[in-house]
């Protein structure tokens, strides 16, 4: 029976690595318009297991299949090995279970976007909705996924009730944040559907509804950013451990590097590249708060005396 704990952490790890690169090989799907590379087939390519790969649009659709389903292996493993390894109620298998239970509906998710036809030059209004579902799942999935490992690695239960004002503003940073990334999925698909497909605004009146849209994007990310700088600063001086100084500076970190990409990603209009790393970093920024989170509301985080925001301005 395997019941190492530590070499379970080690395949918990692992497996948030691999969906985030499924996740980005996604992107790269979408951005190089290969969602139909393998036919309007699922979860077959071209109606064959191993199809014969004659276009760049097979490769990159049939990689991007091949890891999911390696993806969807590694995250059954980790259930099953959850509840040999671990007790009745402990932490480590809820979270399984809930990585788990977004796996399926990812999985669900990534058929009916092959089977409906919402990829390549799809337009449609259904396309935008289906985006949204999916990157709000997505997020699910690796938030489930890295609370998984963190719990099996010492991590503490965690809750936002009995926290005062600090658990009101870590929902509602966490509900902004959500907003801000799958709302930044769509404009990626908007950017794709202008710069790589040839659409145009007088083409098509959902582009044109997410063109007009996206000039909000950035200026929403410096919000949502310097809102979330803010939490991780005060956070950092009202639960004074090591473990939540490592968060809040891992977490500050990360906004930077998202409004540089971000930047450099408009002014380079959306190269593919710019789009996978963008899409990285806004993961990370994601995995960076369910980090956060779950250290500054744990149940054993040490309390400091009453915090003055001259301290959080200052350091």
């Amino acid at each position: 029976m395997m019941r190492s704990t530590k070499h379970f952490t080690t395949l918990a790890w692992t497996n948030l690595v691999v969906n985030v690169f499924v996740v980005l090989w996604g992107a790269v799907v979408r951005a190089t318009g290969s969602g139909a590379g393998c036919g309007a087939h699922w979860p077959t390519c071209d109606g064959e297991i191993v199809p014969g790969l004659q276009s760049s649009a097979q490769w990159i659709e049939y990689t991007h299949r091949l890891s999911s389903g390696l993806a969807l292996i590694l995250t059954i493993v980790v259930l099953v090995w959850a509840f040999r390894a671990y007790p009745k109620g402990h932490l480590v298998r809820r979270g399984a279970v809930a990585g788990m239970f977004f796996m399926i509906l990812e999985s669900l998710v990534g058929a009916a976007l092959v089977l409906f036809g919402w990829v390549e030059a799809d337009d449609s209004m259904a396309r935008v909705y289906i985006m949204g579902v999916h990157l709000t799942n997505t997020l699910m999935l690796l938030g489930s996924l890295f609370l998984t490992a963190y719990w099996a690695s010492a991590g503490k239960a965690f809750g936002f009730r009995g926290q005062k004002g600090l658990g009101w503003a870590y929902l509602f940073g966490i509900l902004a944040a959500l907003i801000l990334v799958v709302t930044g999925a769509i404009i990626a698909l908007g950017d794709s559907l202008f710069l790589q497909i040839g659409l145009t605004p007088e083409q098509s009146p959902v582009l044109a509804g997410i063109l007009a849209i996206r000039i909000y994007h950035p200026l929403t990310s410096i919000l949502v950013g310097l809102y979330w700088i803010l939490l991780a600063r005060y956070s950092a001086v009202a639960r004074p451990g090591p473990r939540i100084q490592r968060a809040a500076v891992a977490l500050i970190l990360i906004i930077l590097l998202t409004w540089l990409a971000g930047f450099v990603n408009n002014w380079l209009r959306a190269p593919v590249v710019m789009q996978v790393v963008h899409l990285l970093l806004a993961d990370l920024f994601w995995l960076g708060i369910v980090w956060l989170s779950a250290e500054t509301l744990a149940e054993d985080a040490p309390r400091a005396a009453p915090v003055r925001w001259s301290q959080v301005l200052t350091g």
